[in-house]
Formats: C-alpha cells, structure tokens, sequence
C-alpha cells in the first residue's frame, strides 16, 4: 500500500521522459511540457505531438527499437519516467529500470510513484483532485462539480486578499486585527457580487472595510 502524500513543487528546469507517442503520451506530454522540458521516446507520434514539437515545447526521439542500455541512457537526466507504451511488458521494464535509477515513475496503468490529479485552476488558486487512479471517471465529476463552485471570482478574491495583505501590513500592526479584516471581507457578499462585475468594482467595496478602521482611530 503506497503512502502518497499531495504536493505541489516546481519542475521547471526538470525533465520529464516519456516512452510512447500514442494519445496517452500526448496527453502526458501536453501537460507536462506546460511546467518542465519533456522529451518523447517513440517509434511513431500523433499528429498533436508533432505539432508540440514543432512548436518548440517538447523534444522527439524516433527509435526503432528500445534495448535496456537504451531505456537507461534515455532516462539519464530524467526527473520523471513515464512508460506509455501500448506494450505492457515493454512498461513494466521500463519502470523497474526507472526506479533501480532512483528516477520517479509516473504510471498510467497502475499506481506509481506520481500520481497526477485532475486541476482545477483559477488564478493563484490551484486544486488537484485525485482517486488515486481507482476512478478516473469519479475524478473526472468531481472537477466539474467544484467548477460549477469555484467561479472565476475566486481568482479575483484571490488577487484582492493578496493586495490589502500587503496594504495592511502597513496601516494595522496587529496581526490578529489584519486577519480580522481580511476575513471579513472574504465574507462580504457585497465584495463577491461586485468582483462578478468587475476587479476594480470588488476592491473599491473591500476598502470600506479599511476605512472604517481609520474613522474608529479619528
């Protein structure tokens, strides 16, 4: 029973090696490439890898065949390995050679050691949603019902709460007090229905929770 444990972290400068050029590396590919360099090891890739590619976000490597000194020298400076091959057998070897590299094995038939969640992002606001590849189907309904709740005023929220952070720093020394503040202005419906029409709307009706701090001083 793997112990998995949800992070988020920074790939970017990390390589991702993909074996496969099928759909399911290009789906792999597609969202990797957005956050680190991704290079696809394959006999034949779909039309969408070819275009990454020829779009300068990842790297193709056409080989006939994949031998075991091929498979470890392919995954040399690989941060992650994903075997997504439509050869079971050929998965399998590659993975067992991933991890005896003390690489990470992102797997796409089973449990590895990465999981990757289905993203909802909004923003500065990231959510992950996972069943641990026992429903991608029930993942898949998850995402769309937290959708449906977290709007895209909640990036703007997001991006508010950020700015009078930083404003109140200055103008409240008390910690608790900008707390205070900060939460009673997630929970203005008034702020909430103005970021629906706009930003500039919804931050002008979150400074009367700071003005009134200063009519209190007077």
């Amino acid at each position: 029973m793997k112990s998995l444990l949800p992070l988020m972290f920074d790939m970017s400068g990390k390589e991702v090696v993909i074996f496969g050029g099928g759909d399911v590396g290009e789906r792999k590919a597609s969202l990797f490439c957005e956050y680190a360099k991704v290079t696809v090891i394959s006999r034949e890739f779909t039309h969408g890898l070819k275009k990454l590619s020829e779009n300068g976000k990842i790297k193709l490597i056409e080989v006939d065949n994949l031998t075991d000194p091929d498979i470890t020298r392919y995954m040399k400076n690989a941060y992650i390995a994903i075997p997504a091959t439509n050869d079971a057998i050929l998965n399998e070897k590659i993975a067992a050679a991933a991890s005896e590299n003390g690489k990470l094995v992102n797997r796409v038939d089973d449990l590895g050691d990465i999981v990757v969640p289905s993203v909802i992002k909004r923003g500065d606001i990231v959510i992950g949603i996972s069943t641990l590849g026992q429903s991608p189907a029930l993942s898949k309904y998850i995402r769309l019902r937290i959708e449906g709740i977290i709007t895209p005023e909640f990036s703007k929220m997001s991006q508010l709460q950020s700015e009078f952070r930083e404003m109140l720093k200055s103008r409240v020394h008390d910690q608790k007090k900008r707390k205070e503040l900060l939460w009673n202005i997630i929970n203005d419906n008034e702020v909430w229905d103005s970021l629906k029409e706009s930003y500039e709307k919804g931050y002008k009706v979150a400074l009367n929770h700071i003005d009134k701090i200063g009519e209190r001083n007077d």
